[in-house]
């Protein structure tokens, strides 16, 4: 297969975990025979500061041409600190979404048996918890009319959605519950917003033509508070934008860090993959980022092109450096092994899966081959 990628490093560590993105994919292109040809472009801070632009209009082309786009990460201090910024690395993100029709966002969460230890949750709490939240993406109050008065006293954002847009998504969801463990839970506040209403009614009225999938409805703060108590209870979560945006946050914690969950937004025509995490800048150049969730980025687009062998290799390959170790700081606090490091483990293995693995934390951190 042959496939044109746009990729939007973005801001702060982006390019770093981007990168190990891209190693991924020329691995599993060389391993399985698919050309996969790569082309960059501004967004977010960056583009702001070269462009004044947050999407500048020869990016969104590019993304839109392209087969898929990977996206790596947005904001820069110098925006997110100054809330009276007319131009923000965000409305880049926003924008492209709309522009591009991705209108459902695809967050998968899983406790890796190996990390149950890490997280903050107690381990009999989250073992065997794998779900995947579809969100709402296009609509909302993140979308609708914003107000603030002459004074900048009363400010109001309208929530709003239309019967298609919940439609549209349904239907990827119930599919999705279908092919797991045909369990759907709709998660919205349906005892206060007309919005949550208006999607119970139509989500309920879907359901009929899928049989096979049990549905259920949680309002959003009682479904926050399970996310923690029993979060192995779900299987697919359906939700609006806002809320999605809240509990899939939340589940970062299930797997003991962001730096591992990975989300795919798609449309209609187009799809963009990303990690769920922000742009670190903190972290920026130090080798501490975490790549894997960009690398498990990379995997769901090649599931969305039906490359499940292929996407199957990256997850054997990151559970494997999951397994051994080899993880950023996040992870291990006295890992000395970088993102790029990192990176360059998950790729040779997948280009050396059937051999044997000869494993050296020291020969890891000088760059020296893992693989024999």
């Amino acid at each position: 297969m042959k496939l044109n990628i746009a990729v939007l490093p973005g801001d702060g560590i982006g390019p770093e975990v981007t990168l190990q993105a891209i190693k991924a994919l020329n691995a599993v292109g060389e391993a399985f025979n698919h050309q996969f040809t790569f082309e960059e472009a501004p967004v977010g801070a960056t583009a702001i500061d070269s462009t004044g632009d947050p999407l500048p209009e020869k990016t969104l082309e590019l993304c839109m041409n392209s087969d898929a786009v990977l996206f790596g990460a947005i904001g820069d201090p110098k925006y997110d600190n100054d809330p009276s910024a007319k131009v923000r690395p965000e409305q880049g993100l926003l924008k492209l979404r709309k522009s591009l029709g991705l209108f459902t966002n695809i967050r998968p969460i899983k406790a890796y048996p190996t990390l149950l230890d890490q997280s903050p949750l107690k381990k009999d709490r989250i073992e065997g918890t794998d779900m995947t939240i579809y969100r709402e993406l296009t609509g909302g109050i993140y979308f609708g009319e914003k107000k603030l008065n002459d004074k900048g006293t009363t400010a109001s954002d309208l929530c709003e959605y239309s019967e298609f847009e919940i439609e549209r998504i349904a239907h990827m969801a119930f599919k999705a519950a279908k092919a797991r463990k045909g369990k759907l839970t709709l998660v919205d506040k349906a005892n206060v917003l007309e919005t949550s209403r208006l999607w119970r009614k139509v989500v309920t009225e879907i359901g009929k033509s899928y049989p096979e999938v049990s549905l259920d409805f949680l309002f959003v703060d009682n479904a926050a508070m399970q996310m923690i108590l029993n979060p192995s209870q779900f299987d697919v979560i359906l939700t609006e934008n806002m809320f999605g945006d809240i509990i899939s946050d939340e589940g970062s914690v299930i797997g003991g860090s962001i730096g591992l969950l990975a989300s795919a937004s798609v449309g209609d025509d187009n799809a963009l993959f990303e990690p769920i995490h922000g742009s670190f800048p903190q972290g920026k150049g130090l080798g501490i980022a975490n790549p894997i969730a960009s690398i498990l980025s990379a995997a769901m687009l090649l599931e969305h092109f039906r490359l499940f062998e292929e996407a199957a290799i990256i997850h054997k390959a990151v559970e494997k450096a999951l397994e051994m170790q080899v993880v950023t700081p996040d992870l291990k606090p006295d890992s000395k092994i970088s993102t790029d490091k990192v990176g360059d483990f998950i790729a040779d293995f997948i280009g050396h899966a059937e051999e044997v693995i000869n494993y050296n934390h020291e020969n890891i951190e000088y760059g020296q081959s893992t693989i024999i």
